[in-house]
């Protein structure tokens, strides 16, 4: 009987667990204490309520305090028949020296989505004597014992890579480029980042190709993604992705090169804050790669041809017009590949049409590993010639395709309707310049010195000097006599 009973309620509250409504997901990052002793921890918390915690990165350094370890948490509520469960990931930190710091607003990312802190003010003061019995598992404790802790080294499961996504390419075909890190599921060594910006950036020194056109990624925050390598699990830190693009046809050499991590050491008697750490560093060293890239078939325009694979969008805006009717036409070339290296589409000069120069628009995406996106030509036209004309005879546009390994050519498939008199033959009456401008070609247009007679001007000179002297003696003469 007893055994039924029991049975029964423990159904009632499954069903009542079951029934309980589901709360949204919410994430938070709070602080522990502010008011700490030197020999104890300060505490960082990411929470995420009614959800998984899959993630969280980018636990700020703080001035006066040394990261010494993470830990979790899980948590679980009912009240008023509403379950409330959260996740915790806890970055703890030991302070170095006494005084009042200053922890500034900071943002960081948590199931790959960007939460603030706005800041605290933390005060160390002097350390306490640890006298509750929790004090050695918690390691704070003053033994002796801490003076000889033994650190072990635990071998990490992990490894440093440049990859791409193609081993060999046609000059001017597109190869994705990435360095990243990757950690396995069953990794249990600790590790941080370290100085990862100015490490990329002395990679990049190292490695960059000079006979590439470069579209970066532009990666601001490393965010774990997971694969599957050899049938093994792993997180993959990307920390530089880009598309390169062969200009000619030299191989591509990317050169072994380093990343350094923090690693921390455990100490054989392991604390619960993770304080027992010693932190160390461990070196981990890429394998060069090498991508081929061949040269395209031959064509006339060979050296041209923008390589990748697009199709056309074309609109216009009246396929009805009379001669001299202006009409827009927009050739839009979309697809994937280099999309600053698409040429401008060049009608030919015919007397049927006066083209002018387009207005260029580009757009360009990244993502998943490819770069995609679009180049606008927006052309005005005038026809000159009634009767119907095929713009496919005016706009063409060759390009190569990787995938057929043939060239291909996108063209307008418009038809226009033009109707009313011949304009080839009429002259614009705003370009006749006019009496004034014909007279232009008919003139001497030999130039004239302005000292072309010597003689003129000596004379000229003597002139002035000879009526300076008698201006001067006249002078003199008439103060003489005003004296008398």
């Amino acid at each position: 009987m007893r055994k039924n009973i029991t049975l029964y309620l423990f159904g009632l509250v499954v069903c009542m667990l079951l029934s309980f409504p589901v709360l949204s997901q919410e994430i938070s990052v709070e602080i522990g204490k502010t008011e700490i002793a030197l020999n104890e921890a300060l505490q960082i918390t990411a929470t995420v309520t009614n959800g998984q915690l899959t993630g969280a990165g980018g636990f700020p350094e703080i001035k006066g305090f040394t990261k010494i370890g993470t830990s979790s948490s899980s948590y679980t509520n009912i009240v008023n028949g509403r379950i409330t469960q959260s996740q915790s990931i806890i970055q703890n930190y030991k302070p170095t020296k006494e005084g009042t710091f200053q922890i500034p607003p900071f943002t960081m990312s948590v199931n790959g989505k960007s939460v603030s802190f706005g800041g605290a003010t933390v005060k160390v003061s002097a350390a306490v004597q640890q006298r509750d019995p929790w004090d050695a598992f918690f390691g704070f404790g003053n033994s002796d014992e801490g003076d000889n802790i033994d650190y072990v080294n635990v071998k990490e499961d992990a490894f440093f890579a440049i990859s791409s996504n193609k081993d060999e390419v046609f000059v001017g075909e597109g190869f994705n480029l990435s360095i990243a890190m990757y950690i396995a599921d069953q990794n249990q060594a600790t590790m941080e980042w370290y100085e990862t910006g100015q490490q990329l950036t002395d990679i990049l020194k190292k490695i960059k190709p000079s006979n590439c056109w470069e579209e970066n990624f532009s990666i601001e925050e490393i965010i774990p993604e997971r694969v599957t390598i050899g049938g093994k699990g792993y997180r993959q830190y990307k920390i530089y992705q880009a598309t390169y693009y062969p200009l000619n046809n030299k191989p591509i050499v990317f050169p072994s090169v380093e990343f350094k991590m923090i690693k921390f050491k455990v100490a054989n008697k392991p604390s619960f804050f993770g304080s027992a750490y010693q932190k160390d560093f461990t070196t981990f060293r890429s394998k060069p790669k090498t991508i081929r890239v061949k040269d395209l078939p031959e064509h006339p325009l060979k050296n041209q041809v923008t390589v990748g694979n697009f199709k056309l969008e074309e609109t216009i805006s009246n396929q009805n017009l009379e001669t001299g009717q202006s009409f827009e036409y927009k050739f839009k070339v979309v697809g994937e590949g280099n999309i600053s290296a698409i040429r401008e589409v060049t009608p030919p000069k015919v007397n049927d049409f006066d083209f002018y120069a387009p207005n260029v628009k580009q757009q360009i995406n990244r993502g998943g590993g490819t770069v995609y996106g679009s180049k606008l030509f927006t052309y005005m036209a005038i026809p000159k010639e009634p009767g119907q004309h095929d713009l496919g005879k005016y706009f063409q546009w060759i390009y190569f395709n990787p995938t057929t390994q043939k060239y291909d050519t996108l063209k307008s498939s418009l038809i226009l309707n033009v109707t009313g008199e011949s304009k080839i033959n009429v002259s614009i009456e705003s370009n006749d310049r006019g009496g004034f401008y014909d007279l232009i070609d008919e003139q001497e247009n030999t130039l004239i010195s302005i000292n072309r007679d010597e003689a003129i001007k000596g004379f000229t000179n003597i002139g002035i000097f000879s009526l300076l002297i008698l201006t001067a003696f006249f002078a003199l003469k008439k103060n003489k006599l005003d004296k008398k």
